[in-house]
């Protein structure tokens, strides 16, 4: 079975399961698995940023971060697409007691006017605005990347405005990849930064927060709260440490897979629109008349699975079990389809 579902479902390759039985382990609560200090300190030296800590999931970095820079009742401006609003369990009212601002920008992205024009005055009437969060790449974009450019823009309206900068970085890596930024730029921009290990990535679980040290120490105590205080973590985040030293530049033989796909699927009359491929992901609707369900289904029957993002939608996610030759039996597939 070929799973295009997502980026997710990719299992440790020979080598990191290799480098995850020799490491070295300890109580992560008590700040003595060496591993994982390795790993948090290898990931702030790669954006050049104080401090890190390592979460079981990219949902909890993210939710430590708005926890850790708002306050109940507080405004969070992001994309109406974005995977903290749409994909996080309402975690933002939950967790933090805050509400959202939605802005409708272009395949996840939005710029700083947009920014400037959804902060509330100060006024007892209104929500206080604290924080915006930016993703890059935006799933719900099809993998779109952000210029750094507009993201230097944003950051000049946060500083303008004291509201804080974070970023949802679950494939940051890729977008790092093919635009040709390097993680520092990122690093000097934002006040934290989320990435995932469990996608593009291809470990088991795992995510980093990244920020100044007295963030980290804040997070860490939120961590605690959340039940995302782990013991001997070190094997998991020894993967993390293999991936980030391993599995960076193999991310365009995703990009490329992508595309490849993509240009067939483009000859295709079942196919209406497809989102521009920058990254891992594609996105495509379907003709008018077409059951997008039926197309997933019969895909499925030749061993491929995706996955409906809406009743026209179908995504695909690459990833490091897709291999060359899968490129193939995908693009013959899709031709069988009527």
């Amino acid at each position: 079975m070929i799973d295009l579902r997502s980026d997710t479902v990719t299992r440790p390759t020979t080598g990191m399961l290799e480098y995850m039985l020799k490491a070295g382990v300890g109580d992560d609560v008590f700040g003595e698995d060496p591993s994982v200090n390795e790993l948090e300190s290898l990931a702030a030296e790669m954006f050049g940023m104080e401090s890190a800590l390592f979460c079981p999931t990219g949902t909890m970095s993210n939710q430590i971060a708005i926890k850790a820079h708002t306050h109940p009742g507080d405004e969070v401006i992001c994309d109406k697409t974005a995977h903290v609003y749409q994909y996080e369990g309402g975690g933002i009212a939950a967790n933090s007691g805050a509400q959202v601002r939605l802005l409708e920008g272009d395949r996840g992205r939005f710029n700083a006017a947009m920014v400037q024009a959804s902060i509330n005055p100060d006024d007892v009437h209104k929500a206080r605005t604290s924080l915006v969060c930016l993703e890059n790449t935006s799933n719900r974009g099809g993998g779109s990347c952000y210029e750094l450019t507009e993201i230097e823009r944003i950051r000049e309206t946060c500083d303008s405005n004291k509201l804080q900068f974070h970023l949802d970085g679950a494939r940051l890596f890729n977008a790092l990849v093919a635009t040709g930024q390097s993680a520092k730029s990122y690093g000097e921009l934002f006040h934290t930064i989320s990435v995932c290990l469990n996608k593009g990535l291809g470990c088991p679980i795992g995510s980093i927060l990244i920020g100044n040290k007295q963030f980290i120490k804040k997070a860490r105590r939120i961590r605690k709260v959340f039940g995302g205080g782990m013991r001997q973590a070190g094997f998991m985040a020894a993967c993390g440490i293999y991936a980030l030293q391993n599995h960076i530049e193999r991310l365009k033989e995703d990009h490329n897979h992508a595309k490849m796909v993509s240009a067939r699927l483009r000859t295709k009359s079942f196919i209406k629109d497809i989102l521009p491929v920058t990254t891992n992901i594609i996105i495509f609707e379907v003709s008018e008349g077409t059951d997008a369900k039926k197309i997933v289904a019969n895909l499925n029957d030749m061993n491929i699975k995706c996955l409906t993002t809406s009743p026209t939608q179908i995504r695909m996610v690459f990833h490091l079990d897709i291999k060359a030759d899968d490129i193939q039996i995908i693009n013959k597939a899709i031709d069988a389809i009527s």
